[in-house]
């Protein structure tokens, strides 16, 4: 039987690959693609770098560190430092926290930011 051709029991026989995937006929399956999903969650210094990356590409800014990474139910929350408005001193330099949520993949949802600072501002806590 060649490559493509159905056998009688309706088998169709496919070029060796690993990334084929087996065909079903006639339905999909939601659990095989929830758990396909699920496998391919990004790991947590993959999500930072995502982040970061992703934000530069929307703002034009560079990102100067990301201050938190946490999972999420679907994915990943993570709070990313940009540089807004540079001044001399620099301790006087606006800064703003971004928080990035990405799907599972890595890819981002959404983005919003979340607080301004200056560079030398440090945060109260009790």
């Amino acid at each position: 039987m060649a490559a493509g051709e159905e056998d009688e029991n309706q088998h169709v026989r496919r070029p060796s690959s690993k990334q084929s995937a087996r065909k079903t006929i006639g339905r999909t399956s939601s659990r095989t693609s929830a758990t396909k999903r699920t496998a391919r969650r990004v790991s947590a210094p993959r999500a930072m770098r995502y982040a970061a990356e992703q934000l530069q590409e929307l703002l034009g800014r560079a990102p100067e560190s990301v201050s938190a990474v946490k999972p999420t139910g679907d994915g990943w929350q993570a709070d990313v430092e940009v540089l807004e408005l540079e001044r001399v001193p620099t301790t006087t330099s606006v800064m703003a926290t971004y928080r990035v949520i990405l799907d599972e993949e890595g890819e981002l949802v959404a983005y919003e930011r979340t607080r301004r600072y200056t560079r030398g501002q440090m945060d109260r806590r009790s």
